[in-house]
């Protein structure tokens, strides 16, 4: 089955240390919660490649697994792209979102 496009949405995200766990979360100002959980690429919370606190873009959707929580899911495949401080601003400032 392809991947649906149209389901998902450009989204900021960030990683962040909680409790000597890296985890990656919505930035805020955006349609989602900051501590939502996103599901994604391992690669993006690898701290030999990208340090805590680094901002990527990413395509993500809202889903939940059979009823559970929702959490928003990063397809593994999809192109990392880094974002530099000023790019994450004007993307937050261009695409302010109602929160969900």
């Amino acid at each position: 089955m392809a991947r649906d496009i149209y389901a998902y949405r450009q989204l900021a995200v960030e990683s962040v240390d909680e409790g000597g766990r890296i985890v990656i979360r919505p930035m805020s100002n955006q349609a989602y919660a900051t501590d939502l959980n996103v599901q994604c690429s391992r690669r993006l919370s690898d701290t030999s490649i990208y340090p805590v606190g680094t901002c990527f873009l990413v395509n993500a959707k809202l889903t939940d697994r059979l009823g559970g929580e929702q959490y928003l899911y990063v397809w593994h495949g999809d192109e990392i792209k880094v974002l530099s401080d000023s790019e994450a601003e004007v993307f937050l400032g261009a695409y302010r979102r109602v929160r969900l």
